[in-house]
């Protein structure tokens, strides 16, 4: 286990009280994946559920934090830490548990519905997080700030929630500094000035020089700790003699921490940015922001690096901000900044994190305007008037809209942090996080969050079975495909109808079984997107009873006895004619059966042979159809 490469620096312990006494309330559940078993059972460990709970019926999202993306790029040169394979990083789905274990308590597993589509990885450089998809209601008007645990490692970093149809804000959601882990700034260290040994240390397990910051890639490696070479999105640390501390990256690359005491161009020290992950990014895959690396340090006046910007999912049919509102309005990832220090290096700015909001339309009161920000933090300055060395700036995140861009009292803001200066007068070595400000604003994407089924219902009419539901919304959906079974286990395909495609209005669909099973059976709605992928409504039960139209009795019947019907006269209220079928349909006996006060009648004289046959009693557009034994 490597402790000292997470550890916080006093100013995120600072950071975190101060967002703690900002009164801002978790609303999900969380949890760590450490198995996948069937694409459908997910092990669990880590369990926070203070805030939420796991229960059956309820949505989760199943997200990568991290995954082994590094590859053969673990040598000690500037491409340490390069992507190799993206993996599933990043990847998420959402779902629904169909089972919790134990059913009580803190659970251990939960299983879900429908299977995984994609490959989740729990290997030891990997990481799988669960968190709860809380439903708010149907409407859900805020009443506090709304916030989430920061990312330990394990759990944490996202916050996750839909409402059905309008969300009002009157407050602030806020993943500001809940993603990857800035790393720690080193001991006190008074090596060698600008030498191009320190220049070319790009991994070391040596806390002479600053911790890298925390990204994509789980490190469980010793000597991938320190130097100046970045783990993936998060930057690196910054070696002798004072150089400071890499940038994280998101959407864009991290900046390069500053040159290092008395500017030293010649064999510059400072910490690389962590990479751009913009190839990468869409709906569907998004990254929390990667950490600051920590500066370099020899008179304990340093910096850590900064942490990312969290994850926020947002789901809803409308979101708007009322006429009155007691504070700005916002939804912010936004990366942290290092803090300023003395004579040393300083630590990195921590990227921005990412926003996804599938909302269908925006109401935005102008008293009450919404800023959604994804920003950088900026590297941490130097105040001393000789030159040391300032972080490099954290990258942008990626604010990420269902529809285009909303413009009308909605700010959006994915802008790059800015390098820390290295010195009182302002000098600059180090780089702000690359890239346009702004480059991370995508509209009109469309990732997981799911089609918004409001209900689906089966239910008797005129011995038939009336089956509806209702969308609020739905997205590339191809058509809905009606599933039936005795059992609630084995299920047959009965009916098919044509979904909306695209659609941000509610749609109410309707249709028949037509021939219902007799006793309890099972529906269930079966959506279909274009490229094939599917999702499942809950399951409903319904209950039919058969209707009895006319018996026979005794049944089997011996060729001496007498065979009784007994008529709903309900149904058959005039005469009828009887007949008696082979197992072939041959007709073998034709009997007219008279109007009768009577519901119970005799029928004599069958002379049949030992053997199965059919009765039917058929009178005007009345018939039912029963199975005779005769034994002999």
């Amino acid at each position: 286990m490597i402790h000292s490469f997470f550890k916080y620096s006093l100013f995120l312990v600072l950071f975190n009280l101060i967002s703690a006494l900002q009164a801002q309330t978790t609303v999900n559940a969380y949890a760590k994946v450490t198995a996948v078993s069937g694409s459908s059972v997910l092990s669990l460990s880590n369990v926070n559920i203070a805030n939420h709970t796991f229960t059956v019926g309820g949505q989760v999202v199943v997200m990568q934090m991290q995954d082994d993306v590094i590859g053969t790029n673990t040598t000690n040169a500037s491409t340490f830490g390069d992507l190799s394979s993206i993996a599933n990083a990043g990847r998420y789905e959402i779902r629904t548990i169909a089972a919790v274990s134990p059913t009580s308590g803190t659970p251990t597993s939960v299983t879900i519905t429908p299977a995984l589509a994609n490959t989740f990885n729990t290997g030891a450089n990997s990481s799988v997080q669960m968190i709860s998809f809380r439903n708010m209601g149907t409407n859900f008007t805020t009443t506090g700030n709304i916030g989430g645990l920061t990312w330990d490692g394990n759990v944490g970093g996202v916050i996750a929630f839909y409402v059905t149809s309008t969300l009002t804000l009157n407050h602030r959601i806020l993943a500001d500094g809940l993603g990857f882990r800035g790393g720690l700034y080193s001991n006190n260290n008074g090596g060698p000035v600008c030498t191009a040994g320190n220049n070319t240390v790009y991994i070391a397990n040596n806390a002479n020089y600053g911790y890298k910051g925390e990204g994509i890639y789980k490190n469980t490696t010793n000597n991938f700790n320190n130097a100046r070479g970045k783990l993936l999105n998060g930057g690196g640390g910054g070696c002798d003699h004072n150089a400071g501390g890499g940038g994280g990256g998101n959407y864009t690359a991290g900046g390069q921490g500053g040159n290092g005491y008395n500017n030293c161009t010649t064999y510059p020290a400072g910490g690389l940015g962590g990479i751009s992950l913009s190839s990468q990014i869409s709906a569907s895959r998004i990254f929390m922001g990667g950490a600051g690396g920590g500066g370099q340090q020899n008179n304990s006046q340093n910096s850590s690096g900064g942490n990312g910007g969290g994850i926020i999912l947002i789901k809803a049919n409308q979101i708007e901000t009322s006429t009155t509102c007691g504070s700005s309005i916002r939804i912010t990832a936004n990366g942290v900044n290092a803090i300023t220090g003395g004579n040393d290096g300083m630590g990195g700015g921590g990227a921005g994190g990412s926003i996804v909001i599938e909302a269908n339309s925006f109401s935005i009161n102008a008293s009450c305007p919404l800023s959604v920000r994804a920003n950088g933090g900026n590297g941490g300055s130097v105040t001393d008037a000789a030159a040391h060395a300032g972080g490099g700036g954290g990258a942008q995140g990626v604010v990420i809209y269902s529809i285009a861009q909303p413009t009308s009292n909605v700010t959006t803001q994915t802008n790059n942090g800015v390098a820390g200066s290295d010195n009182s007068g302002g000098t600059t070595s180090g780089t702000n996080g690359s890239g346009t400000s702004g480059s991370g604003i995508i509209g009109s994407s469309s990732g997981p969050l799911p089609i918004e089924l409001v209900y689906f219902k089966a239910e008797p009419k005129d011995q038939r079975i009336r089956l509806t539901w209702v969308t609020a919304s739905e997205k590339n959906n191809d058509y809905y495909r009606i599933e039936r079974s005795q059992d609630g286990v084995t299920f047959q395909s009965i009916l098919t109808i044509k979904g909306a495609g695209s659609s941000n209005t509610y749609k109410t669909y309707e249709l028949y079984d037509n021939e219902p099973l007799n006793g309890q059976s099972y529906y269930r709605l079966k959506q279909v997107d274009f490229d094939g992928s599917y999702d499942y409504s809950n399951l409903v039960t319904i209950a039919i009873e058969e209707k009895i139209e006319f018996n026979l009795f005794p049944n089997p019947l011996t060729g001496s006895q007498t065979l009784h019907l007994k008529i709903d006269k309900n149904v058959f209220d005039f005469n009828s004619t009887l007949f008696v079928m082979d197992f072939s349909g041959k007709i073998i006996v034709q009997k007219n059966i008279p109007l009768s006060d009577s519901n119970e009648i005799e029928v004599n004289d069958l002379n049949l042979q030992e053997g199965i046959y059919f009765v039917k009693l058929q009178g005007g557009s009345s018939s039912q159809t029963k199975k005779l034994i005769i034994q002999n």
